[in-house]
């Protein structure tokens, strides 16, 4: 049996292709900004904020924590999400690394 495509390239690459395809939805990117603006856990808020269906939110909720961009804790019969910090400056150093590793070139293209 062949490999499968994720397993050509390195631990890293795939991790941080895993967070970014997680960013690449602007729902999702409001879901961030709304947990982040709120600097706390949020539970219900995010319907009324973002005007979005319920599943809609949940199923986006669901992909940034498969992602470990956000966590999420129980209280009572509700799941609050917040920032995953540890993630987060995993994604702050690999992105960053990522971009300053160009270096213009005088003549391209």
């Amino acid at each position: 049996m062949g490999l499968t495509k994720s397993e050509i390239f390195s631990v890293e690459q795939n991790h941080l292709a895993q967070m970014l395809k997680a960013l690449a939805h602007p729902a999702r990117i409001a879901i961030l900004q709304e947990i982040m603006k709120a600097n706390t856990c949020i539970c219900g808020d995010l319907v009324e904020e973002l005007g979005l269906a319920q599943a809609t939110i949940s199923q986006h909720l669901k992909e940034l924590k498969n992602a470990g961009l956000i966590q999420g804790t129980i209280e009572g019969v509700s799941v609050c999400y917040c920032i995953n910090p540890e993630t987060w400056k995993i994604l702050e150093k690999e992105t960053s690394g990522f971009f300053a590793s160009f270096k213009s070139a005088i003549n391209c293209c």
